[in-house]
């Protein structure tokens, strides 16, 4: 490798394609020794570079009732803190899976999973819509998933064409 941003990204690329990789066949696909690999990714944990290991789940495929939201949420930044301090107050919440920080009509994009849609809608209603600095917020509800972190969660159909033949 060139230099070490370019060994980095190219870890980081293999690891976000598959986090489970092997560190010795991700050292055999980079051409360098496994100890080198290994300290790169643990240097890359110690400094939050990496910062977790997900596993993606069909919980459709499970039987087990959950409801996935998306909240854009509309606030008043506060002085000298900007969002940071509402989306600390937001991101602390258990059910919150992430906030972001978005361009738009809106501030704050809210992910969120709950038992049911009644639950969702009372944690807007109950815990987000009253922080003083919130204006307004619209959620949307995420009725299927077809592509998520980058895996297609659809099996493949087959065509319905009708074969003709001659």
């Amino acid at each position: 490798m060139e230099n070490r941003l370019t060994l980095r990204n190219e870890i980081l690329k293999n690891m976000e394609r598959n986090s489970r990789i092997d560190l010795k066949e991700l050292s055999v696909l980079l051409g360098l020794e496994e100890a080198t690999v290994a300290n790169e990714v643990a240097e890359m944990e110690k400094e939050k570079v990496i910062c977790g290991y997900h596993t993606l789940i069909d919980w459709d495929k499970t039987g087990t009732e959950k409801v996935t939201a998306l909240i854009e949420v509309r606030v008043t930044p506060q002085r000298n803190q900007g969002f940071d301090r509402i989306a600390e107050r937001v991101y602390n919440y258990p059910e919150v899976h992430a906030v972001y920080l978005i361009s738009g009509g809106y501030d704050l994009l809210v992910t969120l999973e709950g038992k049911t849609l009644k639950e969702v809608s009372r944690f807007v209603s109950e815990k987000l819509a009253p922080i003083d600095s919130v204006i307004s917020t619209a959620t949307y509800f995420i009725l299927k998933k077809y592509k998520d972190f980058g895996t297609i969660m659809v099996p493949k159909t087959e065509s319905e064409r009708m074969v003709v033949t001659p």
